[in-house]
């Protein structure tokens, strides 16, 4: 094992001006030994039935505001609908007990967003609350496929808004809906989806809102040589020569990146099956260079995760820019945080040999940190179909180097 390969000491959260906060820890154990010990619920139901704690814990965290410490994210709502989806409804409410501490009351309003203003509002993050209200009253106005319609291009631009965050908890709480929805069609034996109301769309609102607030464009880079794989692509992607402060910084110094996919998509059926490739590349890319950032990277997969989990939801003309913005996204947290060299995974490879996808989640959940669990969901998600053993050691080595919640 190399000294890269190794566990880290304390590492420090951040966003922006350093996502990574500082904790006080015991020496780490393996990923297996995380899931022992330590008072955790972590009672599973079936995947995808919450019973109502969706509802709950969402209803719980929207008086609380999407960011704290300045611009650290609230990843509470992302890291709840995980758990639930995951089967580990059970563990939602201790786990935002824990968490909940850590959370600032949501903002005051600043100054009211309206249709002949919003273009100067954009990335103002003194009207996090007033772009929040604003969605919320379009969502009472208009379906929230229509509104989601209309406000994806205008934010895809900004997707590396608040280091990916807004655009993960949308994707979110979009699959939310989805599932709301095809649940309403199944309880009706209708055709005709009922509109989602309640908690579920007003966390739309507020990630919609925040990721409006946040809104920050990438630099103009240099187009490097093509690449027919999206492994290959982001394994050409150049780290930024300063890998020094928080994400605005490294971002700010991009200067160029590889052309993918090599060729134009030919539509929105392959555009779908691209950015599958590009998760399954990013999730597979973090087991051996987690080790570069473990929770800045984790968004190298979760953020392309998210706008795939949108797309069903999206006319099929918005799905090719969305693979081209998720790319961007990908390529940009990569040269961000890229080590120096790979680490090898196989201790954590011969381990994921031996659990299926449920098992690798459960330690995820019972580990507890945010990033560890979003990264799991991704990891594992059905929608990608990834049975390799090195995507569920991707996700044991999150648990194994990230710092646990409990």
């Amino acid at each position: 094992m190399t000294p890269d390969d190794a566990p880290r000491g304390a590492l420090r959260h951040q966003q922006d001006t350093e996502e990574r906060q500082s904790r006080e820890r015991p020496g780490r154990a393996s990923a297996g030994e995380r899931t022992g010990g330590g008072a955790r619920d972590t009672e599973r139901g079936p995947r995808g039935e919450d019973g109502g704690v969706l509802d709950e814990a969402l209803e719980r965290l929207h008086s609380t505001g999407p960011e704290r410490n300045g611009r650290l994210s609230n990843h509470a709502p992302m890291a709840v609908e995980a758990l639930v989806r995951g089967g580990h409804g059970g563990a939602v409410h201790r786990w935002v007990d824990r968490y909940r501490d850590k959370l600032e009351q949501a903002p005051s309003s600043y100054a009211r967003v309206t249709e002949e203003n919003w273009r100067e509002a954009l990335g103002d993050p003194r009207r996090i609350a007033d772009w929040t209200a604003y969605f919320g009253v379009r969502l009472t106005e208009a379906p929230w496929r229509a509104v989601l319609a209309t406000w994806w291009p205008r934010l895809l631009p900004g997707i590396v808004a608040g280091a990916t965050h807004p655009v993960i908890r949308t994707g979110h709480a979009v699959r939310t809906l989805l599932a709301t929805e095809a649940g309403a069609r199944g309880a009706e034996e209708s055709a005709r989806p009922r509109e989602p109301d309640g908690p579920r769309l007003a966390e739309l609102a507020h990630a919609l809102g925040y990721w409006a607030a946040r809104s920050q464009p990438l630099p103009a880079v240099r187009a490097l040589g093509a690449y027919g794989s999206a492994d290959a692509a982001l394994d050409a992607v150049p780290a930024v020569a300063e890998q020094r402060g928080g994400i605005r910084e490294r971002l700010s110094c991009l200067d160029a990146f590889p052309v993918w996919p090599a060729t134009e998509v030919g539509g929105p059926r392959e555009a779908a099956e691209r950015l599958r490739e590009l998760v399954a590349a990013a999730v597979r890319r973090y087991a051996t260079h987690a080790h570069g950032d473990p929770v800045m990277l984790v968004h190298a997969a979760t953020a392309p995760n998210a706008v795939l989990r949108v797309l069903p939801a999206l006319p099929s003309g918005l799905w090719a820019p969305s693979l081209s913005a998720a790319w961007r996204a990908s390529a940009a947290v990569t040269a961000a945080y890229a080590p120096a060299r790979a680490a090898s995974p196989k201790h954590l490879e011969a381990e994921a040999e031996a659990l299926d996808a449920a098992e690798v989640f459960a330690r995820a959940a019972a580990h507890g940190d945010e990033h560890a669990v979003k990264f799991a969901d991704t990891a594992l998600d059905p929608a990608l179909n990834l049975t390799d053993p090195l995507t569920r050691a991707a996700a044991l080595r999150a648990v194994e180097l990230i710092d646990p919640l409990w």
